[in-house]
């Protein structure tokens, strides 16, 4: 990407389901920031290019504390949110292609 060809950067979010794996859509090189909840539910925000035309898939796993944790799937730490005022605490991890 030439310099100036970049558009305005902007941030993104996406809910999530707290479940081991998901697979969500977001533009080309968006920098993830967080996981937290909002409005009792977990929110991913990331960091994006608003004029990236190509979106990519990006794998997200959520474990809770104490559950094993695939080692294919361990991938890259993202955040940790907490649900039901601290009584469950999951993990987010962000999957690179072909495991972490």
């Amino acid at each position: 990407m030439e310099v100036g060809d970049r558009g305005k950067m902007r941030i993104w979010k996406w809910l999530l389901d707290v479940v081991d794996l998901q697979v969500i859509r977001m533009p080309f090189g968006a920098k993830i920031l967080t996981v937290q909840v909002q409005g009792k539910v977990p929110q991913l925000w990331a960091l994006c290019d608003e004029k990236e035309k190509i979106k990519e898939e990006r794998k997200i796993a959520i474990y809770g504390t104490g559950n094993p944790i695939p080692e294919e799937n361990s991938g890259e730490y993202i955040s940790t949110f907490q649900e039901l005022d601290g009584k469950l605490v999951w993990h987010v991890f962000e999957i690179k292609s072909g495991g972490n």
